[in-house]
């Protein structure tokens, strides 16, 4: 009886240990990132095609089938393959000049996603060093830098990104500058208001007790708490990037021919729209596509990193 007592009482306790026991262990931050982006399913439909996109790009001299700037006397304006007079070996047709479009738009993936990329980046260090010292010192340098935020915002952008171009002239690293000032005015106001939400902070109060210097304050405290929102405004702005880019290209301001870029494909094809519809359709679907892509990855991601919007 003691022992068949002892086995009783030992029986209730054995429950909440097996509960523990199966308890699911917490998600890792790389997890749990992944868990809400991919909840978002045209996030991760954009980020496919971004993948993919960028895959051309790395490998276009062993994928594109043909060079971009290789001319055929004998393939003029030839349509698609799959259409009446296509040729196989042109896949999406060719241009005015006989140049392979599926080749073109390989290797103008190549150039629009490192500029795109250039003029992010150039824009979100800049936007998050004048955005910094704006929201920490205050007084007199936050209203000159917000005031001159204020201008650069009054003008349209396109038209201040082409006032840049023309003094500084038509090229593609000049198109990528002007666009990195473009989108400087975005970072600078994201990261301003971030760094005057986070001063405000107990941890930063107590770091400035402590005698922490004020670049570290800015750079160690303040800085990794407003990266959330930064990395949703550089992945939209990427998309914003390529949309420009494509403008000036357009306007013969961006890369010059015989470079194979997005936009100035545009331009070039724009007197055969009636003759030859696949000549502007292919070029315009993708800078559509893509835009669409990085704008979804953006919603995603803010998904995953907004707090706000877990549930």
């Amino acid at each position: 009886m003691t022992i068949q007592s002892k086995a009783q009482s030992a029986q209730p306790n054995s429950e909440p240990q097996e509960a523990i026991n199966i308890a699911p262990a917490p998600r890792t931050p790389l997890r749990e990132f992944w868990h809400y982006f991919s909840s978002n399913k045209g996030a991760v439909a954009g980020l496919a095609f971004i993948v993919l996109i960028c895959f051309l790009a790395i490998f276009a001299n062993v994928i594109a089938p043909h060079s971009p700037s290789d001319q055929v006397r004998d393939a003029f304006l030839l349509p698609p393959a799959w259409l009446d007079g296509g040729n196989w070996s042109y896949i999406l047709g060719t241009d005015d000049v006989g140049r392979d479009i599926l080749s073109r738009l390989i290797y103008g993936a190549r150039l629009s996603l490192a500029v795109g990329a250039l003029a992010v980046t150039l824009s979100l260090v800049l936007g998050i060093l004048l955005g910094l010292v704006a929201g920490y010192f205050k007084g007199v340098i936050d209203v000159v830098i917000m005031r001159l935020v204020d201008i650069m915002l009054a003008m349209p952008s396109l038209l201040l990104a082409i006032a840049v171009v023309a003094i500084l002239g038509p090229s593609i690293f000049n198109a990528a500058l002007a666009i990195s000032i473009v989108s400087l005015p975005n970072y600078v106001r994201l990261t301003r208001a971030a760094t005057l939400s986070e001063m405000s902070r107990d941890y930063v109060t107590s770091s400035r007790v402590i005698g922490a210097s004020p670049l570290r304050l800015m750079f160690i405290c303040i800085l990794p708490n407003c990266l959330a929102p930064l990395i949703v405004q550089a992945t939209m702005g990427f998309s914003s990037a390529i949309l420009d880019l494509a403008a000036l290209g357009f306007l013969g301001l961006g890369a010059q021919p015989p470079t194979p870029e997005w936009g100035s494909m545009l331009a070039n094809a724009l007197q055969f729209v009636q003759r030859a519809w696949w000549v502007v359709t292919f070029p315009g679907l993708i800078i559509l596509i893509t835009v669409l892509a990085f704008n979804l990855m953006g919603d995603g991601l803010r998904d995953a990193l907004d707090p706000k919007l877990k549930q």
